[in-house]
């Protein structure tokens, strides 16, 4: 009996491992993805060649419906959600919203996550049910706002797509860009002319996944693109003039981030 175990045992362990030598399929894999965005996806921008989104074509033949355009802000989501509804309705797996430095560099504010109010609502803890006063948050819409823009295209999409996986992308670190005398971007070593730093528009969009249930994948940490160094603009579109938009090279690094980061996530439910 006790060898007979023995031997059960180990023919387990040599099926497991057999098991776990079985080639991975990554889980976005000929998967459709609508991207919404700015300048850094957007197919019409020609600071790079080969966006990430291209490249996730090649190595995972997914389909993508893009509707990221230069210089958009978050207050332009729910436009793009509009208009992926109207051309696929819900013939599509998921989203994913690379979007948040243009909100930075026009100075939008911050603003605030939540409006309070004092309410009256029916509440027991052992005791018969009473009606008490207490205070009740809602999310600010306010459009004027950062964090009020975030609300409104988070609220309008989980609405919209409620069983789609939808993906928020912090934005990446920036650097200086000259595209002209009308346009001209200092870094983020600099404060933008509301007083506020990058800083708080990329933690504005982590906590946006806690608040609105989505999950966050930290560009701005993970893909290593840091154009405030002269040895890093390997990365960036022009070390002189446009330290601000990814190079193929650059986009390349956000891929690879990405394919790893998106192992961990289901595409589909």
């Amino acid at each position: 009996m006790k060898r007979f175990i023995i031997a059960s045992l180990f023919a387990l362990a040599c099926c497991m491992t057999i098991e776990a030598q079985q080639p991975l399929t990554h889980p976005w894999s000929g998967k459709r993805i609508a991207y919404f965005g700015d300048s850094i996806t957007d197919p019409n921008n020609n600071t790079a060649t080969v966006k990430f989104w291209q490249l996730f074509e090649q190595w995972l033949g997914t389909t993508s419906y893009v509707y990221a355009v230069s210089g958009y802000e978050w207050n332009t989501i729910p436009l793009q959600a509009n208009q992926l509804k109207q051309q696929h309705g819900d013939d599509f797996d998921a989203i994913i919203i690379f979007i948040g430095t243009n909100d930075f560099n026009a100075g939008i504010p911050i603003g605030q996550w939540f409006t309070e109010s004092v309410e009256q609502v029916e509440a027991a803890t052992g005791q018969p049910k009473t009606l008490q006063q207490r205070i009740m948050r809602q999310p600010a819409m306010d459009p004027n706002t950062y964090r009020g823009r975030i609300n409104i295209a988070l609220d309008s999409i989980k609405r919209m797509f409620p069983q789609k996986q939808i993906v928020l992308l912090t934005p990446i670190h920036r650097a200086f860009a000259n595209f002209g005398d009308r346009n001209l971007q200092p870094s983020e070593a600099y404060q933008n002319k509301c007083g506020e730093w990058m800083d708080a528009y990329v933690e504005s969009v982590k906590e946006a996944g806690n608040l609105w249930a989505y999950p966050v994948i930290d560009m701005n940490a993970l893909s290593g693109l840091y154009p405030l160094q002269e040895e890093n603009l390997i990365y960036f579109a022009n070390p002189v003039t446009d330290q601000l938009h990814p190079n193929n090279l650059g986009h390349e690094r956000m891929a690879k981030t990405l394919y790893y980061q998106l192992l961990a996530l289901p595409c589909v439910f």
